[in-house]
């Protein structure tokens, strides 16, 4: 186990460096003067790779550098940093952190619908800056009667359609098919999803296949009196079309964990008063990163001792073990 190298693409938590360097040779591709020389030179010993959302991407380039890879696990639910369908081609297992994130971001993500509805942000900066005793602070926003649209129905979509559940309100839904174990109403594109809904919750993954899949059309549909809430990946909204509605009052609010080029937030988008912006904080827990992180080092010392992947995604070629 000790002489298995394993290449990781940038900085990860103190739990996952300390987990992999005391099984594996780890190389620090980060650290590497010249990236792209590393890789050539010493690219056919490598036969893992960790990796995250935030750090170099996977794509096949580097998969091609790799002739001996075989799995590369990624920190996050998410992994469209990582050309899956080149890895697969490769017979290369693609593994990522779902599940132990899910109750963390589903109780984020109803923090911030209420805080978008009630307008809790602006709030808290009305008494600070000293104007409650010149006025009270005008009235928001409700939950009561509302509907809220799931766009992306998976394991952390239900967590937050139970939760709001429980606040009396009406669910919706969108996804890839209809699940026919929910009792929810459901909606064949996003389009129709936001008609029928008062605040649509965005919690699908990122890609090409979902890229700005909520734009004009989806914002124009939600209305003047919705809210987008965005939990997902800040590529599935149209960025500047959000901006746009919420300028004109095509939407009421938003409430955004996720950007299309973060850590960059556009200053438009910062200046629209009827935003509550957070930079990316949902699973950010120290409980949770730790429980994502370990289950990265539990991917790799998992495969290379022969028991297959722990959590391998849906593309890759190995089933879970």
């Amino acid at each position: 186990m000790a002489q298995t190298d394993i290449l990781m693409m940038g900085p990860m938590l103190p739990l996952v460096m300390t987990g992999l360097e005391g099984r594996f040779r780890v190389h620090r591709l980060w650290e590497q003067e010249d990236p792209d020389a590393f890789l050539r030179d010493k690219g056919a010993a490598i036969r893992g790779v960790a990796a995250a959302v935030s750090r170099r991407p996977v794509r096949a380039e580097i998969i091609a550098a790799l002739p001996n890879l075989e799995i590369v696990a990624n920190f996050g639910v998410g992994y469209e940093n990582v050309d899956v369908l080149a890895a697969a081609r490769r017979g290369v297992v693609v593994t990522n952190t779902p599940d132990v994130l899910t109750e963390e971001v589903a109780d984020l993500s109803v923090g911030l619908v209420i805080a978008t509805v009630r307008r809790i942000p602006e709030a808290d900066r009305y008494l600070r800056e000293g104007r409650w005793p010149e006025a009270p602070f005008p009235l928001t926003g409700t939950l009561r009667g509302k509907t809220v649209g799931i766009l992306g129905l998976g394991r952390i979509g239900r967590a937050i359609a139970t939760r709001l559940e429980a606040f009396g309100l009406a669910i919706a839904y969108c996804g890839r098919r209809r699940q026919d174990d929910v009792p929810y109403a459901y909606h064949p594109d996003a389009v129709a999803l936001a008609g029928a809904c008062d605040i649509l919750v965005v919690v699908t993954p990122g890609g090409e296949e979902t890229r700005n899949l909520v734009d004009a059309r989806v914002l124009k549909a939600l209305g003047p009196d919705g809210i987008l809430i965005n939990v997902g990946r800040g590529s599935v909204v149209d960025e500047p079309a959000l901006i746009q509605a919420l300028k004109d009052g095509t939407i009421a609010a938003a409430g955004l964990d996720v950007f299309a080029d973060e850590p960059r937030v556009p200053d438009a988008l910062i200046a629209c008063p009827n935003t509550v912006l957070l930079p990316h904080v949902a699973s950010a827990s120290q409980h949770t990163r730790d429980a994502m992180g370990q289950l990265v080092v539990d991917n790799l010392v998992s495969w290379f001792e022969g028991r297959g992947p722990v959590t391998p995604v849906a593309e890759t070629p190995v089933p879970a073990r």
